[in-house]
């Protein structure tokens, strides 16, 4: 647990550039508190102390604005920055060198039971007010834009933007033109139906030269 607490500090000083020292960072920082209790939560919910373990994540919400469930597999060197309103639920798994930033997500879609929760692999980056939800994988150092809604596999090394997400950017080298996410398929729909309106006039207009 100590272990982990050390890695969680180190993660918080290298990826915050406002950090001056780790006796502040263990002090002072809300993600470094809500992790450290999470590890006990957690501890009491694997020897089946479950209700106990629910009661600290609580109480770790209360104090933190974090909330995180005592049955999520979280690696040590996870930095949770600022973090007033994160979410990490019962089956969420996340790696070492993930970053979560205030108000994301990592969430389910509905009431089924099993993984529900995604898998965040090392080095992925969580923005603000994301929401990633669902059973699925988020691949190793792929980055989530603030606000993107996920509700699908992400690879490695990708960027994904938008309400639902996309994949816009692989390696750094742009995957899809911006422009056709802003396409209306309403207007699509009724440029179709004008032309096949004007398709069934021309055809009327012939049968009636014929008679």
């Amino acid at each position: 647990m100590f272990k982990k607490l050390r890695a969680d500090i180190n993660a918080a000083k290298r990826n915050d550039p406002a950090a001056r020292s780790k006796f502040e960072i263990w002090l002072t920082y809300s993600g470094v508190h809500a992790l450290s209790w999470h590890r006990w939560a957690h501890f009491l919910y694997k020897i089946k102390l479950r209700l106990l373990a629910r009661m600290t994540s609580q109480f770790a919400k209360f104090i933190t604005g974090i909330e995180i469930h005592p049955a999520a597999k979280i690696a040590g060197g996870v930095f949770i920055d600022h973090g007033a309103g994160v979410v990490i639920g019962e089956t969420a798994e996340i790696e070492e060198g993930v970053v979560i930033y205030q108000g994301a997500t990592l969430g389910g879609t509905g009431k089924q039971t099993g993984k529900r929760h995604p898998t965040v692999k090392r080095g992925a980056v969580i923005s603000a007010g994301a929401k990633v939800l669902g059973g699925f994988t988020v691949g190793e150092y792929a980055k989530i834009g603030a606000g993107a809604v996920v509700l699908k596999e992400v690879p490695p090394y990708a960027t994904v933007v938008g309400v639902p997400g996309n994949v816009v950017r692989v390696n750094g080298e742009k995957v899809q033109n911006l422009e056709q996410e802003k396409r209306d398929p309403i207007h699509e729909e009724i440029c179709n139906l004008r032309e096949k309106l004007f398709n069934l006039e021309q055809e009327l207009e012939k049968l009636k030269n014929k008679d």
